[in-house]
């Protein structure tokens, strides 16, 4: 798998590579938007990470380019925190996702691997465990083709576990990713148990055999494939 990363920070390019390269995908970099189109005019990729902030040509008018010449390859768009305008632009414009510096190594992999994998999988943005499923696009999860009312938090939840299936998640990881840095573990150290009680109650796992609860670790879902 080729990824393209293009960001205009060149240690945090440095340091992605490495990762990414460690993970054993191939990585190309480019450090602004006109080296980013150089590329990917020039050479095939299965993904892209493209920040919206670049010189030259920022991200998202590199997005509404390569869209615009057919290339429908996965872009993961990378975003300040806060700018919610920003992304909604990038959606709009065709990118698959988004995420908002700074991000955790663990959700920025699982977001890598669900997008790859839904690419393979003609673009279906489902995530799937027994009868239950989680549309990533539209944000519902219905359980025999009926509605699950799920809050912001459940569905956060929900979705880490799923993208990562087969991984079994820290409960420091599950806090990292849906309260960031608001988490503090002397005072909410009982907000995960209590989100996922009641994530539990909704999809009817009351025993803890569809999320399961991997003691002195955190949380696993099992691919029913596997």
């Amino acid at each position: 798998m080729k990824i393209l990363i293009v960001d205009d920070e060149p240690q945090f390019l440095k340091q992605l590579k490495q990762l990414l390269t460690g993970h054993k995908y191939s990585v190309d970099t480019a450090i602004n938007g006109e080296e980013a189109l150089d590329k990917l005019f020039a050479n095939p990729y299965d993904l892209i990470l493209l920040d919206i902030m670049l010189p030259k040509i920022d991200g998202l008018a590199v997005l509404k380019e390569i869209r615009h010449a057919d290339i429908n390859t996965p872009v993961l768009m990378l975003t300040a925190k806060g700018e919610i305008e920003d992304r909604v632009k990038g959606l709009d414009l065709g990118a698959d996702d988004y995420l908002a510096k700074p991000f955790s190594i663990a959700e920025m992999m699982a977001r890598i691997r669900a997008l790859l994998r839904r690419d393979s999988d003609h673009g279906i943005p489902f995530l799937k465990v027994r009868d239950i499923t989680l549309n990533t696009i539209t944000r519902e999860v219905t359980k025999n083709n009926e509605p699950i009312n799920l809050t912001a938090k459940e569905f956060a939840i929900f979705e880490f576990l799923l993208y990562n299936k087969n991984r079994a998640i820290t409960r420091f990881s599950m806090a990292e990713h849906v309260w960031g840095d608001d988490f503090d573990p002397f005072t909410m150290s009982n907000y995960i148990d209590v989100h996922m009680k009641n994530l539990r109650r909704k999809i009817s796992d009351i025993g803890g055999t569809v999320i399961q609860t991997i003691r002195g670790v955190g949380y696993l879902i099992k691919d029913d494939k596997q």
